[in-house]
């Protein structure tokens, strides 16, 4: 059995949870529920739930806030809100749970299932990427990715270029290695633009950081510390070379 509680300042966010809870995953008992960061941290403390639903969006003591106030981040967590939350990406690449309202029931079963094949709660490293990946101006420095063993962090200094495969992403890393994870390109352009990453072709996005040379031919080609080279298309020719001035 799993235990739960939910924390949310609607009262027919709790009820509705609750319900969809106890007609379509038996396996969680809910032990209680709180309207508030500041009730939720009692319950945390007293109940000591496997895992914890948590509204991001509530008056006075946020989600956010609550965990910061704890000092121990032993349970899994899934979040849970109305909107398509600036810090829903965030939340994905530190291998966080979420849930959009209203809940669907298959999402919120996956979810359910996720945590039933995780022993190890590693919430508070989790969390640590979280806290780092909404600091100001989204200046993302590491991220969580799956692996076969569980979770890897790796800072994205770490991280020399990403290419697409599909629904995958292949990372080539630093240190020679390189890890496949079923996630789009996309999803990482949108995390990692704002930061040291450029996408200079459909299937290619590229720490600026790494490169080594610029070769001029039809759109180009980039050589980056490792050895490899890196084409850019002739539509992000342009928009590179203005890049790599600001270096």
């Amino acid at each position: 059995m799993i235990t739960a509680i939910i924390i949310d300042d609607e009262e027919m966010g709790r009820v509705a949870l609750y319900k969809k809870l106890a007609n379509y995953c038996p396996e969680v008992e809910v032990l209680g529920n709180a309207k508030d960061g500041t009730d939720g941290l009692k319950l945390i403390e007293t109940l000591k739930p496997d895992v914890v639903f948590l509204d991001i969006e509530m008056p006075g003591m946020g989600g956010f806030e609550m965990l910061n106030k704890l000092p121990q981040q032993d349970f899994h967590l899934i979040f849970t809100t109305a909107y398509d939350h600036y810090a829903i990406k965030a939340i994905r690449f530190a291998a966080l749970d979420y849930l959009l309202k209203p809940i669907d029931v298959d999402e919120l079963k996956q979810a359910v299932s996720r945590i039933a094949k995780l022993p190890n709660k590693d919430t508070k490293q989790k969390l640590e990427v979280l806290q780092q990946n909404l600091m100001p101006n989204n200046l993302i420095d590491k991220i969580a990715i799956p692996s076969l063993e569980g979770l890897l962090f790796l800072g994205t200094q770490d991280i020399l270029h990403i290419e697409a495969d599909g629904n995958y992403s292949t990372l080539y890393l630093a240190d020679g290695n390189k890890q496949v994870v079923c996630r789009a390109l996309k999803d990482f352009e949108d995390l990692l633009s704002s930061t040291m990453f450029f996408r200079c072709h459909h299937s290619h996005l590229i720490n600026l950081k790494a490169i080594k040379r610029y070769i001029k031919s039809d759109g180009g080609l980039i050589e980056l510390e490792n050895g490899q080279t890196i084409p850019v298309s002739r539509r992000k020719k342009d928009d590179f070379l203005k890049k790599i001035r600001t270096l």
